[in-house]
């Protein structure tokens, strides 16, 4: 064992009792982490009254960068602190199991999951009409929990639906560092999904964009997968948005955007002629896909963003995220007086009643109440 540094090796052989400290973002936390680990994100880590004094405390973060800041920190204030080498990063690529756990994991869908999964997810491509006769779909997989699990869904799809379409697994490379690129390939491999990796260079693109390059980065990430699809031969994209991406997303449009709007099912590409945007996982609860996950024993990546560890901008960019987070815990507080309250929300982008709205627009033209006002008046007058 060197100087504040410990091998994910070292740690399994250790006897003693000891403290591991997962310094992550609650959310790429709530995505998995080593078992037995507390969060304790960094900015509270100094402060913290979690720490033990009488055991050795393990740090990591993503890659090991910033836990190793961490743990000299916290050694000269008089702790038993180490860095795991490589982080949660290379922890994971050692815990993937050279098994055959595909049929398996393709069976828990089938059959455990089939009420709250897949029934949902054929219910969104048959109530949305989002999957025809003939199409080409990429499926855009992230690396994420979310995209991972749409394709195994699309598989699933493809082999009992009665109608022929073609599906191709997409997976954009923007930049990833090594570790996570690995991640990517070696859970696709486990799932037995056929991916097809295309490389770009958006990272570095935005890396020097001081202001917002998040936003930046996802409207470059979407157009080039609608490049790409196009380019083999597809008519539609599919992302992985559930429903809590679009209860949330009504939320903030309300509460921070001033606005009433949801995340449609589908859209046509206004940028690319003759492409679709598909979200087939819409109806199904993001509770639900962590409970599959976890229930298979599967790690996904949270954010592979090249910089998360080390880059200041990047970490302080976000906002929206922040924003996000504080409506998922404004969401779990009302459901505690209401437990109808995020049906509540989904429903009430659909029964929107235009004659007792104020204003709105259609197809970017504002329209107001007053326009036909005395005529609705005279109207019912006369009926």
């Amino acid at each position: 064992m060197s100087t504040l540094n410990i091998t994910i090796e070292q740690m399994k052989l250790l006897q003693e009792e000891y403290q591991l400290i997962d310094m992550r973002d609650s959310i790429a936390y709530s995505h998995g982490f080593i078992p037995g680990a507390v969060n304790i994100k960094q900015d509270e880590l100094l402060e913290s009254d979690k720490l033990s004094k009488d055991k050795k405390l393990i740090l990591y973060c993503m890659k090991g960068i910033i836990s190793s800041d961490a743990a000299k920190e916290l050694s000269k204030r008089g702790y038993d602190a180490y860095n795991l080498e490589g982080g949660y990063g290379k922890w994971l690529l050692e815990s993937f199991k050279e098994d055959k756990r595909c049929e398996e994991i393709e069976k828990s869908i089938q059959k455990k999951f089939h009420k709250d999964i897949m029934s949902k997810f054929t219910k969104a491509v048959r109530e949305y009409e989002l999957v025809k006769e003939g199409d080409k779909i990429a499926v855009c997989i992230s690396g994420g929990k979310d995209s991972m699990l749409m394709a195994k869904l699309f598989q699933e799809l493809k082999r009992y639906n009665k109608f022929s379409f073609e599906v191709e697994f997409l997976v954009m490379d923007p930049g990833y560092n090594e570790t996570n690129r690995q991640v990517i390939e070696k859970n696709a491999k486990l799932l037995n999904i056929p991916i097809t990796i295309f490389e770009t260079n958006i990272f570095e693109a935005v890396y020097e964009i001081e202001k917002s390059p998040c936003y930046l980065c996802a409207r470059m990430r979407r157009g080039h997968l609608y490049s790409k699809a196009k380019e083999l031969g597809c008519n539609k994209i599919a992302l992985g948005h559930h429903y809590d991406d679009v209860i949330e997303t009504i939320l903030m449009g309300m509460l921070y955007g001033a606005q009433i709007q949801t995340m449609m099912p589908k859209l046509h590409s206004t940028n690319f002629e003759g492409m679709e945007l598909i979200r087939p996982m819409y109806l199904i609860r993001e509770e639900d896909i962590k409970c599959w996950r976890d229930y298979n024993d599967l790690y996904f990546i949270q954010c592979a963003c090249r910089f998360t560890d080390t880059c200041t901008t990047c970490r302080d960019d976000q906002s929206s995220v922040s924003k996000r987070i504080e409506i998922k815990n404004l969401i779990a507080n009302l459901k505690k007086f209401n437990p109808y309250i995020e049906s509540n929300i989904f429903r009430s982008v659909e029964n929107v009643n235009l004659s007792t709205v104020i204003a709105y627009k259609e197809h970017g033209e504002k329209h107001h109440f007053l326009e036909n006002y005395d005529k609705s008046f005279l109207q019912d007058e006369n009926d």
